[in-house]
This record gives C-alpha cells, sequence and structure tokens, in this order.
C-alpha cells in the first residue's frame, strides 16, 4: 500500500524536521470572532503571509482607554487637524502661490479692475467663483483654531493632572513641539491671500527678524528673497504650510500616539485603577465607534460654525499695499501674546552702539518671547523631577487640587497670557472705555508682574483649603443638614458617612515630603554631601513644592473617627500615637474599598499593559 509524501515546495525545504510534512499550521484567521483566540477574518490571511501586521493590529486594537470627558480634549485637535488636512488638500486645487501682478475681473464688483497679486485674486476666485469654496476657506480657518484650542486645552490638562511625568517626558515634548508648529503653520496659512491684513502680518514678521542682533538683515534677506516685501515669500510659505510643516506635524501626531499605546494611557484615580493597569474601554469595537462618532461631532460643529460664522472676508480688505496701514489689526489669538509684549516692552529698551541700532524692545516680544515661552514649558517636567526628587513611573493621574504649587504655577502662567492678550487691543480699549493708552499700558505692565503672583497665592490656598475640605469630608462624612438633640441637651449635626467609591477618590493620593537629606548630613552610605550651590536651591524648591502639603487621612484616622468620635478621637494620645505608626491608604482598610477591582462588565474593561 503506497502513501502519499508531501514535497516540500519553496522555503519549506530548508525548514528543520522530517522530510514528511508535519501538519500544516493554523490560519491566522477564525469564523469565530467572538472567542478570546479568535483570529483576524479570513480575508486578511493573505495579508498577513505577506507582512505580519496582524500581530500589530491585534496589539493596537486590543488596547483599553479610560473613558472620561477630558481625554477628548486631545481628540478634539486631532480631528480638527484632520479637517484641516482635508479642506486644505481642496484648496490648493485652485489656489495660485504667486506673486505675479493681474487686474482682477471676476464676480466681486467692488475690487473689478484692482490690481493685485495671482495670490490674491486666485482667493477671491475660491471665495466667489468656485462652488463651495467659500464654506471650505471658513471650514479650514475655524477648523485650523479649533486645531490649536484643542492643543492648548489638552496641554492644560495634560499639565495640571500630572500626566507628563516619568514615562512621558518625551511625549511632553512632542506635543510642546507640536504646539509650536502649530502656531509657525497658523501664521503661514493666514499670510498666504496676500491681502492688506495679511500682508500687514508680513511686514510686522519683517520687522521682528529685522531686530535680531548682527544677522537680522542678512535673515530678511534670505527668507524674503531680497528687499522686503519681494515675491519670494508668497511661494515660499506655500510650500512651507502645504508641504513641510504639515509633514511634520502628522509625523509627531503619529509618533505622540505611538507613545500613548507603548506607555499605555493615564488614568484618574478610582477603586481598580493601579499603575499597573488601564480600567476603560477597548479600542475595538467599543472605542473605536465612540471616536468614530465623536469625529463626526467636530466635523459637524465646525462645518456649522464655518457657515454660520463669517471669519477672514479678505474682499473687505483688499490687496496688500505696503503704503497702507490697517489700524485695529490683530492676529489670530495665539499670537496675542507676542503682539502684547510688543506694545508693552519700554521704548528706552532700543539704542545704539558703536553705530548699529539694538532694538531689544522688539526682538525681546517677538524672536526670544515665543521660543523661551516653549522651551520653559518642554523643560518643566524635568524641573519638576530634580525638585521634588520623584523619579518614578506614574500612571494614575493627579487631581489639580492635590498639586497646589504645579496648579498655581499653571495659572499664574495663564494670567500672563490673559495681561499679554489684553494689551493686544490696548488701542481699541483706549478708543472704547475713552481712557489714555498710555495709563492702560502702564496698568498692563504692573499687570504682569503683580497679577500672576496674587493669582499663585489665591490658588494655592484654595487648593490647601480643598484639600482641607476633602480630609474633613473623610474623616467626618458629609453634611446633612438635621441637627439631632440628645437626652442630655446637646446639639449636634449628623453626618452621612461616604461610601467606599466616593472615598476612595479623595484618599487614593499620596502626601510628598521636601527633601530631607541637606548639604553636610550623612547618607545611608556613611558619605557626607557636600554643600554646593544647586543642592541649596534643589532644597528650597522642594520646601516649594511640598511644605504647605495636607497630609492624607491614615486607616488610623478613619478609624480613631469612626469609633471614638468625630471630633474628639484624635486628640487623645492613643488615637496620635496610632496615627503615628501607620502611613497606610484609607483604601488598604479592610472594608474601605474593593482595591482588586479591575474589570465590571457595566462599565468597562480592564486590561494589563
Amino acid at each position: 500500500m503506497s502513501t502519499t509524501r508531501h514535497v516540500p515546495q519553496g522555503a519549506d525545504s530548508v525548514r528543520a524536521g522530517d522530510s514528511v510534512a508535519s501538519a500544516p499550521p493554523p490560519p491566522a484567521w477564525s469564523a469565530d470572532q467572538g472567542s478570546a483566540d479568535a483570529k483576524f477574518p479570513k480575508a486578511l490571511g493573505p495579508i498577513d503571509e505577506r507582512t505580519g501586521l496582524v500581530k500589530a493590529m491585534r496589539f493596537g486594537l486590543g488596547k483599553v482607554f479610560p473613558d472620561h470627558w477630558s481625554f477628548l480634549l486631545g481628540e478634539i485637535a486631532m480631528y480638527s487637524m484632520v479637517i484641516c488636512l482635508i479642506t486644505g488638500t481642496f484648496l490648493t486645487f485652485w489656489f495660485v502661490p504667486s506673486m505675479g501682478h493681474v487686474v482682477y475681473d471676476g464676480s466681486f464688483v467692488p475690487l473689478k479692475g484692482v490690481a493685485m497679486s495671482e495670490a490674491y485674486a486666485s482667493t477671491l476666485d475660491i471665495s466667489f467663483e468656485v462652488k463651495g469654496g467659500l464654506l471650505m476657506r471658513q471650514l479650514h480657518h475655524w477648523a485650523a483654531l479649533f486645531f490649536i484650542v484643542g492643543l492648548a486645552l489638552h496641554a492644560a490638562r495634560v499639565f495640571f493632572t500630572g500626566a507628563f511625568r516619568k514615562p512621558r517626558e518625551v511625549n511632553w515634548i512632542i506635543g510642546v513641539v507640536l504646539a509650536l508648529l502649530a502656531i509657525v503653520e497658523g501664521f503661514a496659512g493666514y499670510s498666504l491671500p496676500d491681502d492688506l491684513l495679511s500682508g500687514t502680518g508680513i511686514r510686522a514678521m519683517n520687522g521682528f527678524m529685522m531686530s535680531a542682533p548682527v544677522i537680522g538683515t542678512w535673515m530678511t534677506f534670505f527668507i524674503f528673497g531680497g528687499e522686503f516685501p519681494g515675491e519670494a515669500i508668497i511661494p515660499r510659505l506655500f510650500i512651507a504650510h502645504v508641504l513641510l510643516l504639515p509633514a511634520i506635524l502628522v509625523g509627531l501626531f503619529v509618533a505622540h500616539l505611538a507613545l500613548v499605546v507603548i506607555h499605555k494611557h493615564t488614568q484618574f484615580p478610582g477603586p481598580g485603577r493601579t499603575n499597573d493597569n488601564v480600567v476603560g474601554f477597548p479600542v475595538m469595537p467599543v472605542y473605536a465607534a465612540k471616536a468614530g462618532g465623536f469625529f463626526f461631532v467636530v466635523f459637524g460643529v465646525t462645518a456649522l460654525v464655518s457657515a454660520l460664522v463669517q471669519i477672514n472676508p479678505v474682499w473687505v480688505f483688499g490687496p496688500y499695499d505696503p503704503t497702507q496701514v490697517t489700524a485695529g489689526s490683530q492676529p489670530d489669538f495665539y499670537m496675542w501674546f507676542s503682539d502684547g509684549a510688543l506694545r508693552l516692552l519700554p521704548g528706552w529698551l532700543e539704542f545704539t552702539i558703536f553705530d548699529t541700532v539694538w532694538s531689544f524692545n522688539i526682538f525681546l516680544g517677538s524672536l526670544l518671547l515665543l521660543p523661551l515661552v516653549f522651551i520653559i514649558m518642554g523643560a518643566y517636567p524635568f524641573i519638576e523631577a530634580w525638585a521634588t526628587g520623584d523619579r518614578r513611573e506614574h500612571h494614575l493621574l493627579d487631581r489639580p487640587r492635590n498639586a497646589p504649587v504645579r496648579t498655581a504655577v499653571g495659572l499664574a502662567a495663564i494670567s500672563m497670557y490673559l495681561v499679554l492678550a489684553l494689551a493686544t487691543i490696548n488701542d481699541i480699549l483706549a478708543i472704547k472705555l475713552q481712557l489714555s493708552i498710555n495709563d492702560i499700558t502702564i496698568v498692563f505692565r504692573v499687570a504682569f508682574f503683580v497679577l500672576p503672583v496674587i493669582v499663585f497665592f489665591v490658588v494655592k490656598r484654595l487648593c490647601l483649603s480643598l484639600q482641607r475640605h476633602d480630609r474633613e469630608k473623610v474623616l467626618h462624612g458629609r453634611e446633612t443638614g438635621r441637627i439631632v438633640r440628645t437626652p442630655e441637651g446637646r446639639f449636634f449635626e449628623v453626618h452621612e458617612p461616604l461610601d467606599e467609591f466616593e472615598r476612595w477618590e479623595l484618599v487614593n493620593h499620596e502626601t510628598p515630603r521636601p527633601l530631607e537629606l541637606l548639604e553636610g548630613e550623612v547618607d545611608e552610605h556613611g558619605v557626607r554631601r557636600p554643600a554646593v550651590p544647586a543642592g541649596r536651591l534643589r532644597r528650597a524648591l522642594s520646601n516649594f513644592f511640598y511644605k504647605d502639603a495636607i497630609p492624607t487621612v491614615t486607616p488610623a484616622e478613619l478609624a480613631a473617627a469612626h469609633h471614638h468620635g468625630e471630633h474628639d478621637a484624635l486628640d487623645s494620645p492613643e488615637a496620635a500615637a496610632a496615627i503615628a505608626q501607620h502611613g497606610e491608604g484609607v483604601s488598604d482598610i479592610p472594608g474601605a474599598g474593593v482595591s482588586g477591582h479591575v474589570e465590571d462588565d457595566n462599565v468597562g474593561a480592564a486590561r494589563d499593559s
């Protein structure tokens, strides 16, 4: 009786093993997609055999994302960028990035017979001749503004919750670079139509570059291809706007999202949420459906605003003319702080040395301020880690009130931005309020230095007060407003105890302490630490961050409050001694929380990453 032997084909002939072929490997697909070992559909089998993408796709689609509204801020930025890419592609079909001179002969009657550049004429044609062109222009502009707003709000959420800490410092830097490039991209975009308003912005850019010490003139000639305005700036801005900057932005966005997947997503404290897991929804099918729906919500709102609210009506301003100056012109909101700084810097910062004019009243507010702000933002995670000595990985977020110094610093910086933003319209405020523009400028100059200090101390005190309130709420429960009289004639208010889940959120955070090893002290290895200026600075910054910390409620304190009376128990020496011997979190008390809860069918799924 003969047997049929398998004849090796191709790469099978070089594989180790018996010449008789073993059983073929299981297919990369499976019809049962509901099982835990579900494979991808059969149609993807040949693709996986040639690319090996199924494993990577399974890893990515199986990632879990927390379900919290604040995480949608970053998605607004991402979806707005997608809208910008789609609408920008549409606009490039008709826009002519040329400074060539033409005479307008389009449908907009007030500008007929007016000499203008081809760039401005094509912008008018898109607005009045191309079907849907004006909607696309406004959709592109509004989406660009929403993109930067989304980036700003997302950065604020990351900062105030401490999501930038290890291991996400690199991702924070990528986000900071994204924000800076988005501002440059926005400036290049609204400069392209070559109308009077955008031309004024380009002229301001020329002045900024001219103020650079030593190299200002050469840098201007290099960018503009000669004297301002020249005929090369619009084509160069167009290349940067549609090719160079979008490619970098998309690449950084991909890297940003990849690091989010690699590091796993941060999450707010809660029952079952630890530094070792993520509680939420997997990408497929729940999160993908929700994210897809949210994209159409963002797109719909942006389209609605673009259809109803006019923005950048270039036909009102007319073509750019270097001999004209537009009164009351301001840049888009993301450049307000730079324009406001220019209006607040005093004129005496411009002086002459060795027959050379040094215009620091322009240079400091334009070329130096913009990169300086983003350098400080990028360096902050490392500054905080160095000052606090915290080198651990963090996957649980902070409530802003539990990091009072960080929250106060962030809001103080926002107050500085608001002062500079208001200074951008100091001339309009002077006209509308019938005040002296010089007096308004002086007030803004003083507020720039005084207001952040006031905001810092007020916000820090508020955060500490909220921490004390949380502490009282955990120890004594929620006030009910019901007054009870005892048989002895005493009156007291009945407090309703918190449930385990609500209490968890109030106590599941650490109580940081300032660095204890000072200069001259001996560490655990018997080595005396030398006295160095950096050590003194670090100790000072550590005290600055942590000296006013409100201690977290310990199990001993909670037990004493519950068993010995709410107000009297903590005054006894026994309770104080018990408190001193316990440092665990309240969530570790037996019966105080479900410390092992990591998955709930009604809430979402959690997976270790």
